[in-house]
């Protein structure tokens, strides 16, 4: 089946309109380019950090997990060649003041007014801030643009506080900072963002081909665990001249978005760049000793790097779906598999008005909370009940009506299928259980 693609502006407004992403300091107007996670995006971002964790973390022996500082020393930077590097040109219009990439422009006129554009000039894409009460007699440093290099500086302290050995990854989830020139399509590109990185930590002698051939595939095993098809992504070796500079190979993992394909993740084998780099300024050796080969090396790194952000986002776009009904009615649907989706069940009293259906119905809601994220509901009719369960992911309802007083069985309404289903109370845990 062909895939159906929505504009990018639908999936705008039901995150807005139910709580999955709200528009940042909307109230004063906005701030280009950030974004509030609201009560569902929340929940839906969790899940998806626990399902990562869990897979690259606590399923293997190999990675153990960091949670590095937003800000470092200065010197980190200045020793990874962030400070020097970390520059984008950029081209700025001589009318309306607007910045763009010369690679993201097709025309030598502004894209929004068509006024002239200025010679390119580099544009540092780290955002400065000043440790010390009074600025002029502060310390200079940045907000991290990347979470990798608090795993390189701590490889030490993890080395001498685990029993790890080569080959082995050092994990961790957090919040980065760019200040991009090119923003736009909603969280695809922020200045503040969340990666989920792991630096693999292997011996330069090592077949790292095959090695970054895994975790590569880990990285596809993951998207299929969030709900993403294979079949809309694609594996783009980045050619070496546009590589960033520590990287020997780059694979970006792409996505079909409502916007065209672009980078979703992406996998880069760093060398022994950070290490040589970190070992070199800080006058610390970050080599590591192989008891069994008898030498000393620095090792060589390979970076899975996930956007949380755009993981969210083509999350978002692959389960939004619009369904016509034989009413001639249209149904929005958001088709989250059960793993991720913010609320697995939702509860609802046939009536409100009926306080023996309300208690039965509490009783219900109040035993299927203790094992799964579950949605109360007593507004409104059920048709207008299950509409609003259906544009938030919820995969199943149950309904508690007077046949319940009767038999002790419920209704179980499937989101894909709108298919219902007799459930006894006593089999209804289990029965979620499998279909999880």
């Amino acid at each position: 089946m062909e895939k159906k693609t929505f504009p990018i502006e639908k999936i705008v407004s039901l995150s807005k309109r139910r709580g999955f992403v709200y528009p940042g300091s909307e109230i004063y107007g906005g701030l280009a380019s950030t974004y509030d996670y609201g009560p569902l995006g929340v929940e839906l971002k969790n899940n998806v950090k626990k399902i990562w964790w869990k897979y690259f973390v606590h399923d293997r022996e190999d990675i153990v997990g960091i949670d590095g500082g937003i800000i470092l020393s200065p010197k980190v930077w200045e020793s990874s060649g962030h400070v020097n590097e970390f520059k984008d040109p950029l081209v700025e219009c001589k009318k309306c003041h607007h910045r763009f990439r010369p690679d993201k422009i097709n025309s030598s006129r502004c894209p929004d007014c068509k006024g002239e554009l200025t010679e390119e000039k580099l544009f540092s894409g780290m955002f400065e801030t000043t440790i010390g009460p009074i600025k002029e007699e502060g310390i200079l440093t940045y907000l991290r643009p990347e979470t990798a290099q608090a795993i390189f500086i701590n490889f030490n302290n993890v080395l001498n506080s685990t029993n790890l050995k080569i080959p082995f990854g050092i994990a961790q989830v957090g919040k980065a900072f760019r200040n991009e020139i090119t923003t736009g399509n909603f969280i695809f590109r922020t200045i503040e963002f969340e990666q989920m990185e792991i630096e693999y930590f292997i011996s330069p002698k090592a077949k790292w081909e095959s090695i970054f051939d895994q975790l590569l595939q880990n990285m596809h095993t993951f998207a299929s665990m969030v709900g993403l098809k294979d079949q809309d992504l694609y594996d783009h070796e980045i050619p070496e001249k546009e590589r960033a500079h520590y990287s020997k190979k780059t694979i970006d993992i792409e996505y079909s978005w409502p916007f065209g394909r672009d980078e979703l993740w992406g996998l880069a084998y760093r060398t022994d760049f950070d290490l040589s780099k970190h070992s070199e300024h800080s006058g610390n050796d970050l080599g590591y000793y192989d008891e069994e080969e008898k030498e000393r090396f620095i090792p060589h790194v390979i970076e899975p790097s996930l956007g949380l952000d755009r993981t969210i986002l083509a999350i978002l776009c692959n389960a939004y779906d619009e369904e016509a009904l034989a009413d001639d009615e249209t149904r929005t649907v958001l088709r989250l598999p059960f793993s991720v989706a913010p609320y697995k069940i939702a509860v609802f009293p046939l009536l409100k008005n009926k306080p023996e259906i309300v208690k039965k119905a509490r009783d219900i809601y109040a035993d299927l909370k203790t094992n799964f994220p579950t949605f109360w509901d007593e507004r409104g009719n059920i048709g207008k009940r299950y509409r609003y369960q259906d544009e938030i992911g919820t995969p199943y309802c149950v309904t508690i009506d007077f046949e319940t007083l009767e038999n002790e069985t419920v209704t179980v309404r499937d989101r894909d299928t709108m298919k219902q289903s007799r459930v006894e109370i006593k089999d209804l845990k289990l029965w979620f259980v499998d279909k999880s």
